[in-house]
């Protein structure tokens, strides 16, 4: 697999990310849309893709759903599917854009991991150094060995983040 360096990849990433914002605001107006994943995180490294997070209410869930896949989306198969969180990707499509997937995920639900993470890197250099070593180390094994080495590293993050008792 090939890594991007930021530059490579992040201008392009958010403008694709402010298209695909402004698309899901017009159908999801109290949906909260934020750029997640490598390419909102200065100095990381990806494979290029990009990632977004729908939070909207608990009520609004399924209603938000029907909305996404409405606007041409479908439910990434071989992903995590719970009543608080779906994870989308668009129907078939070559355009550059169209690498991306969304996290359609619960207000308040433990699923909004997506933008603590995201914050944890955006405030240390250091955990994006770590990151971005963790990546290039993995990047030469299966898709299944890479992503499960990226989980390893999130939740390994994410815990060190919880204050202790």
């Amino acid at each position: 697999m090939r890594l991007l360096s930021p530059e490579e990849y992040q201008p392009a990433a958010e403008a694709a990310f402010e298209a695909i914002a402004s698309r899901l605001a017009a159908v999801l107006p109290r949906a909260r849309i934020e750029h997640v994943g490598a390419s909102s995180v200065p100095g990381a490294i990806s494979k290029g893709d990009l990632d977004v997070c729908v939070i909207v209410e608990r009520a609004e869930f399924s209603a938000a759903l029907d909305q996404i896949l409405a606007l041409g989306y479908r439910v990434k198969p071989d992903t995590l599917r719970a009543d608080q969180l779906a994870m989308l990707i668009p129907r078939l499509s070559s355009k550059r854009e169209d690498d991306h997937a969304i996290q359609l995920v619960e207000a308040g639900s433990k699923f909004e991991f997506f933008l603590t993470f995201r914050d944890l890197l955006r405030n240390d250099p250091g955990t994006v150094s770590r990151y971005n070593a963790m990546k290039r180390r993995a990047a030469n094994q299966t898709p299944t060995e890479y992503r499960s080495a990226k989980s390893a590293f999130i939740a390994a993050v994410l815990a060190a983040s919880r204050p202790s008792v």
